[in-house]
């Protein structure tokens, strides 16, 4: 492992933070056997997206063990497209739209269970939010006990920034007592309880993803059961993950900016509109894009190795040449978004940003499939949650990112204040 490779490893945005100046906007994390680069500069993300057709995108040793060797999160060719053409519609469009008055009720309820308190640890409640959600859209039942084994699950081996780095690198062998070993052991038990399970009807009109992955039609097939539990797993995990980091970071956003906070309860006030379309809300969804863009959950794009030799970046690439998109430098560029560093949801108000410069969600064909859903989630679970309470401006501290994973989660302590709107 090289000097790079390892500070990346184990300092994480302490390392981007310092490569960030480097005029090339490239960085090599490993030189042989063959190369591994980081990139953050547009035109090169551009190609990169471009050039999907020559690559394959690699499993990523946090979370395969978790999600499963077959997670869609990680297929290629064939197997990935069949994924995206049978999940991809769930999650957009009309069948979206579809959702939405199920996802205003978790909403709202949970904003009433707010203004009923003085404080509220953000990281935690969001999580339980976006679990309910994720459970309805997947299951048809928000308030599965699967879905809370998933979340204790995650919890368990990405909860602290100490858990995370355990669980990525000590794993004995499965005979040696550990906490490895209780892991794949509950992982086990879960994924046996998950290949038997029955997906729960909903209102007509209303599809239950579940359902759609045990049809056995064209084309994705029967799924064998391994394969339906990594499936069912990986989309709770990214179905509420990620999603609930970003509600956490836009909470903490917005009780850190006054201005920011009241020009949106004004908006509010302005409109009954609940969130569920971004062009009702403009301000509201400027403050989600912008708050994605200075904290995004995810800090890469995945890693996409070559799969022949050939001429990228205006170089020779050798085959298995590995390129890491980095989103978190891409969203700090000062030629692209000046003083970068700065909360400031104007970027986003009157102007859509290209792909290469704007990627919370990843992009070409990789980039996100529940990315309308999340953004309506945050959406309207901000402005239900704003419409009814009155937030306390948070410690500094809690703002610095923490890692959860792969992914930039907000400290586990930030816990703001909250009293109910006069």
């Amino acid at each position: 492992m090289t000097i790079n490779k390892l500070r990346f490893s184990l300092q994480g945005l302490t390392f981007l933070d310092a490569v960030a100046p480097r005029p090339e906007r490239t960085v090599e994390l490993k030189r042989t056997p063959t190369p591994h680069l980081l990139l953050w500069a547009a035109d090169d993300l551009a190609e990169v997206f471009r050039s999907e057709r020559d690559m394959r995108l690699e499993h990523s040793d946090t979370l395969r063990p978790l999600v499963g060797s077959t997670s869609l999160l990680f297929a290629n060719g064939t197997r990935h497209t069949a994924y995206r053409q049978v999940i991809g519609p769930a999650l957009r469009g009309k069948q979206l739209n579809g959702h939405v008055p199920a996802i205003r009720a978790i909403t709202e309820q949970a904003a009433d269970e707010l203004a009923m308190r003085s404080s509220f640890a953000v990281p935690e409640w969001a999580r339980r939010v976006t679990l309910r959600i994720i459970g309805r859209i997947l299951l048809g039942d928000e308030n599965s006990a699967l879905l809370t084994r998933v979340s204790d699950l995650v919890e368990q081996i990405l909860g602290t920034s100490w858990r995370t780095l355990r669980y990525r690198y000590l794993r004995p062998p499965t005979l040696v007592p550990s906490l490895w070993r209780a892991f794949l052991r509950d992982r086990d038990l879960l994924s046996e309880d998950l290949r038997s399970l029955r997906p729960t009807t909903v209102a007509p009109g209303c599809l239950v993803l579940a359902a759609e992955l045990t049809t056995g039609n064209p084309p994705l097939g029967q799924l064998g059961g391994d394969e339906l539990a990594d499936q069912l797993i990986s989309l709770i995990f990214a179905g509420h993950e990620t999603t609930a980091s970003a509600i956490a970071w836009t909470f903490y956003w917005l009780a850190s900016h006054d201005q920011v906070r009241a020009d949106l309860k004004a908006e509010l006030a302005a409109s009954p509109a609940d969130g569920s379309s971004a062009a009702e809300l403009p301000l509201l969804d400027a403050i989600c894009r912008e708050s994605l863009r200075i904290t995004p959950p995810a800090t890469l794009a995945g890693n996409r190795t070559l799969i022949t030799d050939g001429e990228l970046l205006s170089r020779p690439l050798a085959r298995d040449t590995t390129l890491t998109p980095c989103i978190y430098l891409a969203h700090r560029q000062p030629d692209v978004y000046p003083r970068p560093e700065q909360f400031d949801p104007g970027r986003f108000l009157g102007r859509k940003w290209t792909g290469q410069h704007y990627l919370p969600f990843g992009g070409g064909t990789r980039r996100c499939l529940g990315a309308d859903l999340a953004m309506l989630e945050i959406r309207m679970v901000i402005a239900a949650a704003l419409r009814r309470i009155e937030l306390g401006r948070p410690d500094p501290q809690v703002g610095t990112p923490h890692r959860r994973g792969p992914a930039m989660g907000p400290s586990p302590t930030l816990t703001l204040t909250a009293r109910p709107c006069s």
